[in-house]
């Protein structure tokens, strides 16, 4: 894997020189990782590629800018060139259930009662999943209520094209493959169904369309931990879950729930979203629990995971998702966003640390007698 010209430059060093970089979401130097695929030193020009295993444009350039300043200080070094890519593998899901076709990996986001903002979190950490450098795709899961067509300015009355009678085509919207019931269904019909209708539906939704190639499905679940959630959690390959809350004494109840469910079914929960954490004033910027403080935290320790990100309770979020425009596409560069960001990183740093679905690390082999 390396080569260096050791008369001038010390291999050691430069080792050392990468070591020293530790990733800030898993905690771990790149060696740890296995991110090192090549090191090579010719003449004191020393270059570098390294593969991540979740995506991260959003920390790329820094880690660049670090490794680069790092290995500079080497006795010996002239120059140095750095490469950084990502590779998503595709992790084991619950009960070893085989993984569907176009998708390497599916996030369920869920909550234990409506009313929390799961659906703003799961469509903003879509794109910012895709905004990372991931291929995602969202499923809206709430048959009762979709909302996530019109929170990413789909207009209503669209319609999947489908492939041989029998596929669906996932919508594309802000460079994320969507597919919701609402797609099938105008507003105006009403969801009067059973739960095992429900979750009929829903596989169908999931099974038929033709997702390309996703690093990262993302899973909308409709609020609560019944039926539904659990059918879905049983027989739909689940890589990680994220459960959405409030700091109000009700809705944790309810996010116990939430993580006990996925518990229960074997999916890894990888942590709490807390949103309405603090309310922001747009007048004067004044920060105000307005729900209680805490709650998240208490309850990541309680069932040892951890608080991914608290979102605060601000007008914008509101006004730019019935806008069609989710705060991540809107505003890329405000503090709302950023915070979406470092979830999605969160997720995918955690999922990588999942084990591998071995049945996709080697190719099939087929014996012919021709």
């Amino acid at each position: 894997m390396s080569s260096v010209n050791q008369s001038s430059v010390n291999q050691n060093e430069l080792e050392g020189a990468i070591k020293n970089y530790s990733d800030p979401y898993l905690d771990k130097n790149l060696y740890e990782l296995q991110a090192v695929k090549s090191l090579s030193c010719e003449e004191g020009k020393v270059e570098l590629s390294i593969e991540m295993p979740y995506v991260c444009d959003g920390i790329m350039g820094g880690m660049k800018q670090i490794l680069m300043s790092n290995l500079e200080f080497v006795e010996g070094v002239e120059s140095v060139d750095v490469q950084v890519s990502t590779k998503v593998g595709v992790h084991q899901a619950q009960n070893n259930l085989k993984t569907l076709p176009g998708i390497k990996n599916i996030i369920a986001v869920a909550s234990g009662k409506g009313g929390v903002g799961k659906s703003t979190t799961s469509v903003n950490l879509a794109l910012a999943l895709a905004k990372e450098g991931a291929s995602v795709g969202l499923l809206d899961a709430d048959i009762y209520g979709p909302s996530l067509g019109m929170m990413l300015g789909i207009p209503e009355g669209t319609r999947p094209e489908t492939v041989d009678d029998k596929f669906f085509v996932p919508i594309e919207k802000h460079g994320v493959q969507v597919i919701s019931m609402a797609f099938l269904v105008t507003d105006k019909t009403p969801m009067v169904w059973r739960g095992p209708k429900v979750s009929g539906a829903l596989l169908q939704l999931l099974t038929q369309s033709k997702w390309d190639n996703l690093d990262y499905l993302i899973i909308d679940l409709p609020p609560g931990t019944g039926d539904i959630q659990l059918t879905m959690a049983q027989k739909i390959p689940v890589s990680g879950s994220i459960v959405v809350t409030t700091p109000q004494d009700i809705a944790l109840l309810d996010c116990k729930k939430g993580i006990e469910m996925f518990r229960k079914v074997d999916i890894p929960v990888f942590g709490v979203v807390e949103n309405m954490s603090v309310h922001i004033c747009s007048e004067c910027g004044h920060h105000e629990s307005l729900f209680g403080e805490g709650g998240g935290e208490r309850i990541a320790k309680e069932f040892d995971t951890e608080v991914l990100g608290e979102m605060p309770l601000h007008k914008t979020i509101r006004e730019q998702t019935d806008a069609g425009t989710p705060t991540v596409v809107a505003a890329p560069d405000s503090e709302i966003a950023l915070l979406y960001q470092d979830i999605a990183r969160k997720v995918a740093a955690k999922l990588s640390q999942e084990a591998i679905d071995e049945r996709h690390a080697y190719p099939n082999i087929v014996v012919s007698s021709d």
